[in-house]
């Protein structure tokens, strides 16, 4: 009876998961998708632990308000800026999570061979197997996060970090990762045996851990800055396969269901992002490219002597208001000014001037997959009003005004030309095809790709220096007095 009640659980749970994917599709269904989802863990877990009898009802409140309080916490105190390093952070948490789960069913088979060998007779290579991915998968998801956490944050350089010898170093680890699986699945049963300090068991499950957080590291340190919703989007796939495996681990449907829909949906996404930037997930892990922006000309010229455009708010303004059809590209530079509900109050100013408002949204602006999309959304900006890159690359041409708020590698033409660009191939937004562009910066630093923008130095472009929230308000009030 118990049984048939835990499958039924894990069989809405299930559905919800699905139901809630699939509401992740739109912007404004996202946030009702999100919730069912979390809804679907909840049964999930209140079946584990209520019916199974893990811990008392009392441990399992005590342990679902810690969780809940601490993600309440982190969801409004974490800025926008932070949801990438956050994200990453959780990713981390996900990965490690599995790995201790995996290593205490060592612990608890082990145990039970302690007290009766014939509870765990049944154990063979395919328990071997899946809980050595679970550990791998777990531990690289874990220290790989968290190196990508640093990245983002800027603890560590988003530079490409690399050492003489590290690939070498790579591959030993991966070797000895494989040669620790193939221990466990020789040595699985081997429960009495006494290894050169533990148990076989224990000794390959800490060298599988050990190899694990070292390949972690050693894989996400060599990627550029300007790859991390790649990286963002593969570890979030890891730590999907981890619980998955996890599942298979402790014979657990929901965590089967939902570690595999968090995989093949975190694929999906890498994938995606790979063919936004043009470029092979194999050529994003080994040859990462741009890092922390340097030190570029802080004024309206460059070093080559190219000179750009600068502009006001009055200009601005007018410009905006006596256009037919606008288009705001955000990037990063929006976020770090928490300038999305200026832009918002902005494009409302102007649709009551019978303006045409859009909002080109690239796939890889920002820091993580959906960056801008969540910053636009939590400023209440119409679901109908954003439009991804495909959808609006070709009405930049029948544009008056494109503005361009932060962004910067998405939009460089010389990706479409430049074949010595480290960007070039991919696919950017038109907006220079705008009979007017102007760019929101506060200064002529290159971005995460570490180079120019051919943009900023086009006769129809025009710059607007500054903080962008500080510009937009300045370029509302204008709008409002005209």
């Amino acid at each position: 009876m118990k049984q048939n009640i835990i499958d039924i659980a894990y069989l809405i749970s299930a559905i919800m998961f699905i139901y809630g994917l699939k509401r992740l599709q739109s912007p404004a269904t996202a946030r009702k998708g999100n919730q069912l989802a979390a809804l679907g863990m909840f049964v999930a877990i209140v079946a584990t632990l209520f019916i199974q009898e893990i811990v008392t009802p009392v441990q399992m409140i005590i342990g679902v308000v810690i969780g809940a309080g601490v993600g309440a916490v982190l969801a409004r105190r974490v800025e926008m800026t932070g949801m990438p390093e956050l994200v990453a952070a959780f990713n981390g948490f996900g990965g490690i999570a599995s790995a201790l789960v995996a290593g205490a069913e060592i612990a608890k088979v082990l145990s039970e061979f302690r007290h009766d060998p014939s509870l765990v007779s049944h154990l063979g290579g395919v328990d071997a197997v899946t809980i050595s991915l679970s550990i791998l998968i777990g531990m690289v998801t874990f220290t790989g996060s968290f190196v990508a956490f640093g990245k983002l944050s800027g603890k560590v350089s988003g530079n490409p970090i690399s050492f003489p010898g590290m690939r070498v170093f790579t591959v030993l680890f991966m070797a000895g990762a494989i040669a620790s699986i193939v221990w466990m699945v020789l040595h699985m049963g081997d429960f009495g045996a006494a290894g050169l300090w533990l148990n076989p068991m224990v000794e390959a499950g800490i060298a599988i851990g050990f190899a694990g957080a070292v390949l972690g590291i050693l894989l996400v340190i060599p990627i550029g800055g300007a790859d991390m919703p790649v990286v963002v989007a593969l570890l979030n796939s890891y730590s999907g396969l981890a619980a998955a495996a996890t599942g298979f681990v402790l014979n657990n449907t929901a965590l089967i269901v939902s570690g595999a829909l968090v995989g093949a949906s975190g694929l999906i996404l890498t994938n995606i992002m790979c063919e936004a930037m043009n470029r092979s997930l194999f050529n994003v892990l080994i040859g990462g490219f741009g890092g922390d922006s340097g030190g570029g000309p802080s004024g309206a010229t460059s070093t080559e002597g190219l000179t750009v455009n600068s502009t006001t708010s009055d200009d601005v303004a007018i410009l905006l208001s006596y256009a037919n059809k606008v288009i705001f590209v955000p990037g990063y530079g929006m976020a770090v000014a928490q300038a999305q509900h200026a832009v918002r109050e902005l494009a409302e100013e102007l649709a009551k001037k019978d303006v045409e408002v859009k909002f080109a949204v690239h796939p890889v602006a920002g820091r993580m997959p959906g960056h801008m999309n969540v910053l636009l959304a939590e400023a209440n900006v119409p679901y109908d009003q954003l439009f991804e890159m495909d959808e609006i690359n070709g009405e930049f041409e029948t544009t008056d005004v494109a503005v361009v708020i932060g962004a910067n590698d998405v939009v460089n033409p010389a990706a479409r030309h430049d074949k010595s660009s480290p960007i070039y191939g991919m696919p950017i937004l038109n907006v220079d095809h705008a009979a007017t562009s102007i760019v929101l910066k506060r200064s002529m630093r290159p971005g995460y790709a570490g180079i120019d923008n051919e943009l900023f130095y086009n006769s129809n472009n025009q710059m607007l220096f500054g903080d962008a929230k500080d510009s937009i308000s300045a370029v509302t009030n204008e709008v409002k007095a005209l």
